[in-house]
């Protein structure tokens, strides 16, 4: 064995890697996720309330809550809805193998990469559908009735345990469910109101298809890989949220596709936004002189974040929950140690998320009807924020300048609301970031470095190979 090449025998480490991460996330444990009914939840900037009784005033609530049965079985059924049209991007296995190895899968090292790709999918969802368009599958997907999603009602109202249920379903459930299920009357009726036209359906798979498992996908996992070379990663180690959040800068960059050439991406800079650098280079009205075409020119704002040292700062807690409940939120690339998750909400103290770690067979989408079911998670998980990486990146979507400069003000609300924390998150500053003498190359010098460190740290200390980079 010693006379062995060292490059064949760490392919046989990969592959063997690889077989065992296939078995270890193909399967999921079928664990209850609660919601409560006494407080509200909030989805990327939407605010439901599952309360079925008067509305208790020391209670937090929202714009529109329910106060009996029937309006809070809507408004969870308009929850579910509105989470299962959400993209999500998983491990997947058997795809083309990946350049300059013998990787065909992502699991075990590529959450956060997948949690990236889901952040700019709902990014895309909002340039090109708008925030309250629903795949008009779901009704198809998961009925209100099945053992997929239930509500709970205890005997006694006053039980704060009560609430709804959801069940996460096996691959071999989610892929076939549409031949299971016994749609009722109401849930049939509900189905042909959905209001998604034919257009919508073709630029829903549009966006699922740029972020395929193939090399010719613009957004897949094989693009990414690449990106992520010129900043010295390869298949098959780890990416922390700041590293991703360049890599999404350059895939938008590079997209050739003409749907494509009215959307960008601007990377913050020190925790720092620079407005003019943004009003200027990514919301521009004219090019080279000349107008531009009517295609919307709107950008993706990723902010790479630090919310404390070794562990969350709970002081940040609020201010997580602030940016998730505005509407232009696009949610955060972040996790726990170990793991990378996609937050998208909230209730109570309790994040909830969209998880990339389960290994699904890839789907072919160049096909013209490849099935979208894989593409959808059915069942949102929660976690508490204490449990939350205190590195994250978060997203943020302007559709024009007018939006950013809402942003501007919502999101400034929000970073000075009461707390102990001296120092916000993050923050937005006029004028450019050579006006700060922040020079043009730093971003990619402090990224080398960063991952030069993080090289050097996975080598000293023997991480494992599901290790979630904190940068």
């Amino acid at each position: 064995m010693k006379d062995s090449d060292p490059d064949e025998v760490d392919k046989l480490k990969m592959k063997f890697m690889s077989a065992w991460h296939n078995v270890k996330y193909g399967w999921v444990l079928r664990i209850k996720t609660k919601f409560s009914r006494n407080s509200p939840v909030f989805l990327l900037g939407k605010c439901y309330h599952f309360k079925s009784e008067g509305t208790d005033e020391s209670a937090p609530s929202c714009m529109g809550a329910a106060t009996n049965t029937k309006l809070v079985s809507n408004n969870a059924h308009q929850f579910r809805k509105d989470f299962i049209s959400r993209i999500w991007l998983t491990y997947r296995r058997e795809f083309p193998q990946l350049k300059g190895c013998s990787l065909t899968t992502d699991c075990g090292w590529g959450c956060t990469l997948r949690t990236g790709q889901m952040l700019l999918a709902q990014s895309l969802l909002l340039h090109f559908l708008g925030r309250d368009w629903v795949w008009a599958d779901v009704p198809q997907m998961v009925p209100m009735e099945s053992e997929f999603f239930k509500l709970n009602i205890s005997e006694s109202d006053d039980d704060d345990d009560a609430g709804f249920t959801f069940l996460p379903p096996l691959e071999n459930s989610l892929q076939d469910i549409s031949q299971q299920l016994d749609l009722s009357i109401d849930e049939k009726l509900s189905s042909n109101t959905v209001d998604a036209t034919i257009e919508d359906e073709k630029m829903h798979r549009t966006i699922v298809s740029w972020l395929g498992d193939s090399p010719a996908a613009t957004f897949g996992i094989h693009r990414l890989i690449e990106l992520g070379e010129n900043s010295g990663k390869r298949a098959g180690d780890w990416y922390g949220p700041s590293v991703v959040a360049h890599i999404l800068k350059r895939a938008v960059e590079d997209a050739v596709e003409p749907e494509l050439q009215g959307i960008t991406v601007y990377v913050a800079q020190d925790c720092t936004v620079y407005i003019a650098d943004v009003m200027e280079k990514h919301l521009q009205t004219h090019e080279h002189g000349m107008p531009n075409s009517s295609e919307r020119n709107a950008v993706v704002i990723l902010i790479p974040v630090r919310l404390g040292g070794e562990k969350v700062n709970p002081e940040y807690k609020e201010i997580v929950k602030g940016v998730l409940s505005l509407e232009f939120c696009v949610g955060i690339i972040g996790g726990q140690p170990k793991q990378s998750f996609y937050f998208v909400g909230f209730q109570d103290d309790s994040l909830i998320y969209m998880d990339p770690h389960y290994c699904q067979s890839v789907v072919d989408v160049s096909l013209e009807d490849f099935p979208l079911e894989s593409y959808h998670c059915p069942s949102p998980k929660k976690m508490p924020f204490g449990k939350m990486d205190p590195s994250c990146t978060i997203g943020l979507y302007a559709s024009s300048q007018y939006y950013f400069e809402q942003i501007i003000d919502e999101v400034t609300k929000v970073l000075n609301s009461p707390s102990k924390e001296n120092y916000p998150i993050f923050t937005f500053s006029k004028g450019h970031a050579k006006d700060y003498e922040v020079d043009k190359h730093c971003t990619m010098k402090t990224e080398s470095a960063v991952l030069v460190s993080g090289t050097r740290r996975r080598k000293g200390e023997r991480l494992s190979n599901e290790e979630f980079v904190l940068l």
